[in-house]
């Protein structure tokens, strides 16, 4: 089995859109601070929030540049059941790299919230006027991405010339 780039945007976006949490890697100085988040894409910014004040909230003061990555799928897979090294964790994976812009706006930040609830529910949502004040709301401008699937059949001289079936 095999690691194949998807290249893909449109399919790039269904993987992030598939996920429900994403992680997000901060750095203090030079220790890495990596955390689960929810999230929402918005074209080529990935929305995220928090509380105003904490660890989280200061590395972003001190160093604006994060990481992000989400996985999709999970199923294990092998070539040969009983040899160790065969076996490959079916899956697909998006990696953002970017800078956190804070989002002061009243306005700007309610969107930035309605779209965060659009990942997760079609219901529609009210917020107070205290709750959009006191959330920390930043965008992460997508600078890099990658994408990979994990687990690709491989291959081999005899199926070479035949389209590979899709094995999500």
């Amino acid at each position: 089995m095999r690691t194949l780039n998807i290249d893909s945007r449109e399919e790039i976006d269904r993987i992030i859109r598939s996920c429900k949490t994403c992680f997000v890697a901060f750095c203090d100085g030079d220790q890495p601070y990596v955390v689960p988040m929810n999230f929402a894409l918005d074209q080529d910014d990935v929305i995220l929030h928090m509380a105003q004040s904490g660890r989280k909230w200061a590395m972003l003061q001190k160093n604006p540049k994060v990481c992000i990555s989400w996985i999709s799928g999970e199923k294990i897979a092998w070539q040969d059941v009983k040899v160790g090294c065969s076996y490959r964790v079916k899956s697909k994976s998006v990696i953002v790299e970017g800078k956190a812009e804070f989002i002061d706006d009243f306005e700007e930040k309610e969107d930035c919230m309605q779209k965060l609830m659009a990942q997760y529910s079609d219901l529609p949502f009210k917020f107070s006027a205290p709750a959009i004040r006191n959330v920390g709301v930043f965008k992460v401008r997508i600078s890099e991405i990658s994408a990979r699937k994990f687990g690709a059949k491989a291959i081999t001289a005899w199926n070479r010339n035949e389209v590979p079936e899709e094995d999500d």
